[in-house]
C-alpha cells in the first residue's frame, strides 16, 4: 500500500469516527429537547392544576327587592352554614347597613363586615364600599368579644375612607332633609366620584388597615352579600331619597369577576313593605294606621343600624315584580309571613289596588300566581317565618 493509499485510507476512517461522534452528539442533543419539551410539559401541567386551584368556579348573590330590612343577614347566614363557600363579600355600602344574624339561638348585629366571618368564612368588604376607621374598629372588637376570628376579615385598598367632616356635613345637611343615617356615606361618595377621596391603600390609611388588607384574589366559591335594597339604589331608587351606591346583583362584579360567573340570585323581601328615613313614598300618614301600627308592633320594626321606627305599609306586588325582573332574582324569600299570620290582615297592592284575602294561604297563591306568572328567572318562591334558617332554600 503506497501512501496515497494509506492517506486515503486514514482520512476515511477519520471521517467514519467523524460521522459516528457527531450522531452521538446528535442523539445527546435530541435527548435534551425531549427532556426540556417534557419538564415544560410538566411545568405547564402544575400551571393548570394552579389555575383550577386559584379560578373562581361559581358565584351566588343575595340582593333586597325593596327598601333595606328584607331579611338578608338571615339569608346570607343560611347561606353560609349550609353552603361550601370560600368566601362572602360586601360589594357596596358602608356602615349604614345593618344586618342581624342569629346563630344557635344568639343575637348578633353587623353593619359592614359580612356575615361570613361567624361562619368561619373569609369575608371580604368590596372596592365600592366607603369605610370609617372607628366605626370598623368597634365592629372588630365586638366580633372578637363573641369569640369570632377577625383574622378572615379583609378589606379591599381601593374602599374609601370616611373623614370626620363627612359626617358632620351629613349630620347638618342630608339627615334633615332626606332622613339620612347621618353616617357621612353620601359625602365620602361624592369625593369619591370627584377623584378627591382618601383610600385604605394611601399612605395615610395604610398602616392602620395593613393587617386587613386584601390581596384582590379570589377563588372557588362566592357568596356576595347585598346592603340596602333595589328601591334604594342610587338610580332606581326614589331620587333623592336613596342611598349612594349600587344595591342591584350586577355590582357585585366590582369584586373582580365575571357576570357569567353568577349562578343564582337571591332575592329578599317580606310579605309587607317598610322603609325608614324620609321618602314621599312612606308618608308620615301610614303612622295613623291601626292596621299597619298592629303589623309594625309584632314585627318589631326598627332599624338596625338607627333604631328608628320603620314606616310600614302593605306589600306592593307590582314594584316587587318589577324588582325581580331586573334584579335577574333567581329564588324569592319573602319573609314575616308569622306576622300577617298573627295579625291576622292580610293585604296588598296590586296595580295599585289594594287586595284583601281571607287567609294567608289565599294571600300566598295570589303572590305565587303574579309572581311565577310575570318573572320569568324566578326558579322558586319560599316563604319565611324563622329569624335563624330559611327551609326550603
Amino acid at each position: 500500500m503506497n501512501k496515497i493509499d494509506k492517506y486515503y485510507l486514514i482520512n476515511n476512517h477519520y471521517n467514519i469516527y467523524q460521522m459516528f461522534e457527531l450522531r452521538k452528539l446528535t442523539i445527546k442533543k435530541l435527548n435534551v429537547i425531549k427532556n426540556i419539551k417534557k419538564l415544560h410539559s410538566q411545568i405547564n401541567l402544575l400551571n393548570n392544576k394552579k389555575d383550577i386551584l386559584t379560578e373562581i368556579t361559581n358565584v351566588d348573590v343575595c340582593c333586597g327587592l325593596a327598601w333595606g330590612d328584607e331579611a338578608k343577614g338571615k339569608i346570607v347566614a343560611h347561606l353560609s352554614k349550609t353552603r361550601n363557600y370560600d368566601y362572602v363579600c360586601r360589594w357596596a355600602g358602608g356602615h349604614n347597613a345593618g344586618h342581624t344574624i342569629y346563630k344557635n339561638n344568639k343575637k348578633y348585629k353587623t353593619h359592614l363586615i359580612p356575615t361570613g366571618v361567624f361562619y368561619g368564612i373569609k369575608s371580604i368588604i368590596g372596592p365600592d364600599c366607603v369605610i370609617e376607621k372607628n366605626a370598623f374598629l368597634q365592629e372588630i372588637e365586638y366580633l372578637e368579644q363573641n369569640n369570632f376570628d377577625t383574622k378572615l376579615i379583609k378589606v379591599s385598598p381601593k374602599c374609601h375612607i370616611i373623614q370626620e367632616d363627612h359626617i358632620l356635613e351629613d349630620k347638618n345637611t342630608l339627615a334633615i332633609s332626606q332622613g339620612s343615617t347621618s353616617r357621612g356615606i353620601a359625602p365620602c361618595y361624592r369625593d369619591k366620584y370627584a377623584r378627591k377621596g382618601s383610600r385604605v391603600c394611601d399612605d395615610e390609611n395604610y398602616d392602620f388597615f395593613k393587617e386587613y388588607i386584601w390581596d384582590e384574589k379570589l377563588n372557588g366559591n362566592i357568596l356576595c352579600e347585598g346592603a340596602q335594597g333595589f328601591w334604594l339604589d342610587i338610580n332606581y331608587g326614589n331620587y333623592p331619597y336613596v342611598t349612594s351606591s349600587n344595591t342591584l346583583p350586577y355590582g357585585c362584579c366590582n369584586l373582580g369577576f365575571s357576570p357569567k360567573a353568577i349562578t343564582n340570585i337571591y332575592g329578599a323581601c317580606k310579605i309587607y313593605d317598610t322603609r325608614s328615613g324620609i321618602d314621599p313614598d312612606f308618608p308620615e300618614e301610614l303612622f295613623d294606621s291601626e292596621e299597619l301600627k298592629i303589623i309594625g308592633e309584632i314585627g318589631s320594626e326598627f332599624g338596625v343600624t338607627t333604631g328608628r321606627k320603620r314606616k310600614v305599609n302593605w306589600l306592593n306586588l307590582s314594584k316587587l315584580i318589577k324588582s325581580i325582573n331586573i334584579s335577574g332574582t333567581t329564588q324569592c324569600i319573602i319573609s314575616k309571613t308569622d306576622v300577617l299570620y298573627e295579625a291576622k290582615i292580610f293585604k296588598l297592592y296590586y296595580n295599585n289596588i289594594l287586595e284583601t284575602f281571607v287567609s294567608i294561604d289565599n294571600m300566598k297563591s295570589f303572590i305565587n300566581e303574579k309572581i311565577y306568572n310575570n318573572c320569568k328567572y324566578v326558579e322558586k318562591i319560599i316563604y319565611s317565618n324563622n329569624v335563624e334558617t330559611v327551609e326550603g332554600l
